[in-house]
């Protein structure tokens, strides 16, 4: 598992861990997911029939924030879910930067969200205690909670908070 529910005082968290930036974009919308669904939930987005899109995120230039655009990206997916009812259950992300914009084009599978049970309701990724880091060989990001291990480099790390 690369993604670990976290506390917090009033809503919920996560924090992710990948080998790649893009690679913890997509841990990091599933670990969101993840939260929302029962557990039977989870099963039905697996087992149900797939569908693919593109989704894709502009930025504007000076926008460059890691951080930023992870939320823009778990926005994205939270629209997709509540606007067009798409569950997603995997994602290939690429990243492209350039003098006009930073670019993510995420080729993703879903299921139909009608058909997933969840437990709760996101309101709002939120920018509260965000952190993305891009741990260097031997560099860590430690853990304050005992269910939710210390991130050790090369990698990516993330904590994200989410409202509830």
């Amino acid at each position: 598992m690369s993604y670990w529910p976290r506390p917090s005082t009033a809503d919920i968290g996560l924090r992710v861990y990948a080998p790649t930036y893009g690679r913890l974009l997509a841990d990091a919308a599933l670990g969101m997911l993840d939260i929302v669904a029962s557990p039977a939930g989870t099963r039905l987005a697996l087992a149900g029939i797939r569908h693919t899109s593109t989704w894709t995120i502009d930025r504007a230039p000076g926008s460059n924030d890691d951080g930023l655009l992870l939320v823009s990206w778990l926005d994205e997916v939270l629209y997709n879910l509540e606007v067009h009812a798409r569950w997603l259950v995997d994602a290939q992300i690429l990243l492209t930067t350039d003098d006009e914009h930073r670019r993510l084009q995420a080729q993703v599978s879903w299921v139909d969200a009608q058909q997933i049970e969840r437990e709760l309701e996101i309101k709002a990724v939120t920018t509260h205690e965000l952190a993305v880091v891009n741990l260097m060989v031997g560099e860590e990001m430690s853990s304050p909670w005992p269910d939710v291990p210390s991130m050790s480099g090369p990698g990516w790390a993330a904590d994200v908070l989410f409202d509830i």
